[in-house]
């Protein structure tokens, strides 16, 4: 029975702050253009692995859902460093994740999450491009000699390609498309349309990907807070040996930047410190299996390890920061969580629960609200 209240309690406190972040989130991706996010992506520098970082912490969209996204974005022209950034600050933070975090961890941690998010991202964007440069710089050195033995010939097939390609192919391809822009009128969605289709796309797609691994969560932190004593993991739940155990948990395992929040909470109630909490916030969403593979195939096996590399010495470095913070600061972690749970009235609350159970109910029969949404 303590276990039952314990998760209603805990599903209570998270549900009216993930109905707020699947709105909001769904609003931000029906009205930022793909093609913008396309045209500022397509550098190798600083400046376009800061803006990757920057456009996908908000988003929402998982571990998984984000391996999709970010290949779209490598095959429109975006680099490889740009792309690694993205895939890092999407699923590591976004607005459901940080209204979520601000509910079940408390404001300080709800701060810090997606400040660290970001610099990880940027950080194993950062590697990847050193690691590029260096593969740019050998090849460029091993390629001189052939460069300029073919010189001659490459500039003889260049006015040869030019002079075939100059004029059937444009004028046939300009008034066949023309003719048929002429003809069909594009169809005109409205603001309002586009945004109700993000909301749907949020609760439909999105909710239904992390709804798994958000009940996996909250059970967890309800077992923990139930039977786990707080003295405990107390002893064992500080320092580098508990995050690295942290990290090595995290890397592989397929949870997103929501349902780990519950996990971290029910950590810190069993005692974890929140520098060693925010290892695993950082580790588990960025990183899994799939993630793994698909970088490696993609992009290769040095943007891959320096994808790794990034993503767990900022989550380290970002840990012992907040351990210090935490203490130095004399912030009650464990104490945020527990008056948070005043921040909503208890009517908001139990709507905003009830709506997730019917949007559960309508997603498990296959049908919500009479609309089909297509997932980016």
């Amino acid at each position: 029975m303590t276990f039952l209240n314990n998760l209603l309690e805990l599903s209570l406190e998270a549900a009216p702050w993930l109905v707020l972040g699947l709105i909001i989130g769904g609003l931000i991706k029906a009205l930022i253009p793909t093609e913008l996010l396309h045209k500022h992506l397509s550098g190798n520098g600083l400046p376009s692995i800061v803006k990757a970082a920057l456009f996908g912490a908000p988003l929402p969209l998982c571990s998984c859902g984000v391996i999709p996204a970010a290949l779209g974005l490598r095959k429109a022209g975006a680099s490889k460093p740009a792309t690694v950034s993205f895939l890092v600050s999407t699923p590591e933070t976004g607005i459901d994740s940080v209204s979520i975090s601000f509910a079940l961890l408390g404001p300080f941690m709800a701060i810090v999450r997606p400040i660290a998010a970001i610099t990880s991202a940027i950080t194993a964007g950062l590697l990847v491009g050193k690691s590029e440069d260096n593969i740019v710089s050998n090849n460029n050195v091993s390629k001189e000699p052939a460069i300029s033995s073919v010189t001659s010939e490459s500039t003889i097939e260049t006015s040869c390609c030019a002079s075939k390609k100059a004029e059937p192919v444009e004028i046939t391809e300009q008034s066949c498309c023309s003719s048929s822009k002429a003809d069909a009128k594009p169809v005109k969605i409205s603001l309002l349309q586009r945004a109700w289709d993000g909301v749907v796309y949020s609760f439909v797609d999105l909710f239904d990907k992390v709804l798994f691994w958000l009940c996996i969560g909250l059970v967890f932190a309800a077992a923990v807070k139930t039977f786990v004593p707080v003295s405990f993991l107390a002893e064992w739940g500080s320092g580098l040996p508990a995050m690295l155990v942290m990290l090595v948990v995290g890397i592989p395992m397929y949870v997103c930047a929501t349902a780990s929040t519950p996990i971290a909470a029910g950590l810190l109630l069993a005692g974890v410190s929140p520098g060693t909490a925010m290892v695993f916030l950082m580790a588990g969403p960025a990183t899994n299996i799939s993630t793994l593979g698909v970088i490696g195939k993609e992009l290769g096996r040095r943007s891959l390890i320096a994808y790794l590399s990034g993503v767990g010495v900022v989550a380290l470095i970002t840990g012992f920061i907040v351990d210090y913070l935490v203490v130095k600061l004399s912030i009650d972690v464990q104490g945020q969580i527990a008056h948070n749970h005043d921040m909503v009235p208890p009517v908001i609350a139990w709507a905003a629960l009830l709506l997730l159970i019917a949007v559960v109910i309508k997603l498990k029969s296959g049908k919500l609200f009479g609309l089909t949404t297509q997932a980016s």
